[in-house]
């Protein structure tokens, strides 16, 4: 008995109140490091008494159910989801048109900008002829080429 007693780890009853308000009254749901030390202090009075007390509210626990929701609950639920995709969808539409709106703008002010920035500068002489476009002269090149 000796030599059983001294390779036991010892514990003592606060630590055996401890694990048994931790892992319950059922020494097997103990970490295994710890139930040889825990079955000899329940072999005692004291520790038979703490195991009673963890026993019973691990059946207070067991016992314990949870009732599935009505369908009132479940539609409800269903309903604000819908409403509040309904809600985002139409802030995405929203900003999407405001994103688009400044884009406009920008490209508005840009536009204005090179505008007045360029400066205007008119010719001396303006010959409207059949070969003039808003872009210049659509004419032939009458250029003479140099012989290099």
């Amino acid at each position: 008995m000796s030599d059983r007693s001294r390779d036991a780890p010892t514990m003592d009853a606060e630590r055996f109140a401890v694990l048994a308000a931790a892992y319950g009254g059922d020494l097997r749901r103990w970490p295994q490091a710890e139930r040889a030390a825990g079955s000899i202090l329940a072999a005692s009075d004291a520790g038979a008494a703490i195991l009673r007390n963890a026993g019973k509210l691990d059946a207070l626990l067991d016992s314990y159910r949870v009732e599935a929701p009505g369908k009132a609950l479940h539609g409800g639920i269903v309903r604000a989801a819908d409403r509040h995709l309904a809600q985002r969808s139409r802030q995405r539409l929203w900003w999407l048109g405001l994103g688009l709106a400044g884009i406009g703008l920008a490209g508005a002010v840009a536009g204005s900008a090179l505008v007045i920035a360029t400066p205007e500068v008119q010719p001396d002489q303006y010959v409207l002829d059949a070969n003039a476009t808003a872009f210049g002269d659509a004419g032939p090149d009458d250029t003479i080429e140099e012989n290099l």
